[in-house]
């Protein structure tokens, strides 16, 4: 299984449709938090073409009542709240905005990965049997746009730069 990883697009429409091939080599992926506004969901949605989405909050998700509205049109849409706790083909993985949470999950032994965003740094580390990733930003604002696709049965990492 393959699992993209993004983070911090902040309605960056033009970056997320560069991602869209990207996003499409994967079996399922992961946003990091900050889409920021609720068209930035459908646009995920309906570009993620029926793969499965799974969406943390960020610290600027403006109108998260209509986002989860939104985000109720598409069946392949997960919205988790503030942490994803999900089993992806075996892998246990969590999901969530901040490093130091990030950081505490990953040294739990609870998991296989966890992925976080919000400094909007690209990294890629091991703490034990868990990688701990950040995809770094998708909305380009320090220069560098990315995202991963993790590889599920050796946690490989691809980094991919728009």
């Amino acid at each position: 299984m393959r699992i993209a990883v993004l983070s911090d697009s902040h309605d960056n429409v033009w970056r997320l449709e560069a991602a869209f091939p990207h996003l499409r080599q994967a079996d399922v992926i992961l946003h990091c938090g900050d889409l920021c506004a609720p068209f930035m969901v459908r646009l995920l949605a309906e570009g993620a073409q029926d793969r499965p989405v799974h969406i943390v909050w960020g610290n600027n998700d403006g109108d998260t009542f209509l986002i989860a509205r939104v985000a109720q049109a598409y069946p392949n849409v997960v919205l988790h709240g503030l942490l994803a706790e999900i089993e992806l083909d075996g892998l246990s993985v969590a999901v969530n905005h901040y490093p130091r949470i990030a950081r505490a999950l990953a040294l739990s032994g609870q998991y296989r990965m966890v992925c976080y965003g919000h400094d909007h740094t690209a990294q890629e580390e091991r703490l034990g049997g868990c990688l701990l990733l950040n995809p770094g930003e998708l909305m380009g604002m320090k220069g560098r746009s990315s995202l991963a696709l993790v590889e599920a049965e050796d946690l490989s990492v691809r980094w991919v730069e728009l």
